[in-house]
């Protein structure tokens, strides 16, 4: 027989599920909930200003946040890929009273040495190994792969096919482009990616890379600073 999976619960305390985003990522994440939960879960998309608003998407009735009053049965997720715009939607989810719920695809291969804060959403063909942590509304998208010994800080983005070695800190609000690489630190010194930091799609981080700055290339330079 085999073991329960340790991050995805096929049977959540839950009846809803908001989705705030009704865009290209928010059609995955919708995926991702149908293929974790079944008809267990209803869906439904959520957007906050009419411009944005329509009957349903891929079948997923579409509502606007100020008319949706919160729930005892439902939680949130926010489908959002950007960390600055996740971390204003959250707040305004909150603020309405909803809760979070954790996402995970059950294609998702992890040790029971994983611990996901609430928010965090895990996309299908990831692989998390031992020892690490995530802070709260942490997105890991398709095909990553996470070493032992990291940590990824609030509201940090991993794109499509990312790839985190070993001993390794992503901060807060940081965003790694698709197929971007960080190279492995060291037990007592990891590897450190500072808070805001964008890793453009595609580079191979060999060193620490500074608070709101934009790096590329193979290995990863400096190009400038966020704003």
């Amino acid at each position: 027989m085999m073991p329960s999976h340790p991050l995805h619960d096929p049977t959540p305390d839950f009846g809803r599920l908001y989705i705030f985003g009704a865009g290209g990522f928010g059609r995955e994440v919708a995926w991702l909930a149908e293929q974790a939960w079944g008809k267990r879960v209803e869906l439904r998309l959520v957007v906050d200003h009419p411009r944005h608003l329509t009957a349903s998407v891929n079948g997923i009735p579409v509502s606007l946040l100020p008319e949706l009053p919160p729930r005892d049965d439902a939680r949130f997720v926010v489908a959002l890929g950007d960390p600055s715009q996740r971390r204003s939607a959250v707040a305004a989810l909150i603020a309405a009273g909803h809760r979070p719920a954790t996402l995970v695809h059950p294609r998702v291969e992890a040790s029971r040495f994983v611990e996901l804060g609430a928010g965090t959403v895990v996309c299908a063909r990831s692989t998390i190994t031992c020892n690490v942590s995530t802070g709260e509304h942490v997105q890991i998208n398709l095909a990553c792969t996470i070493g032992h010994d990291v940590i990824l800080g609030d509201y940090a983005t991993l794109s499509p096919g990312v790839n985190v070695s070993g001993c390794v800190h992503v901060g807060r609000d940081v965003f790694i482009g698709t197929n971007a690489c960080i190279i492995n630190g060291k037990p007592d010194r990891p590897l450190s990616i500072g808070d805001g930091a964008v890793i453009a799609a595609g580079a191979c981080v060999t060193r620490d890379v500074p608070a709101n700055s934009l790096v590329a290339g193979v290995p990863a330079v400096v190009k400038g600073q966020r704003s």
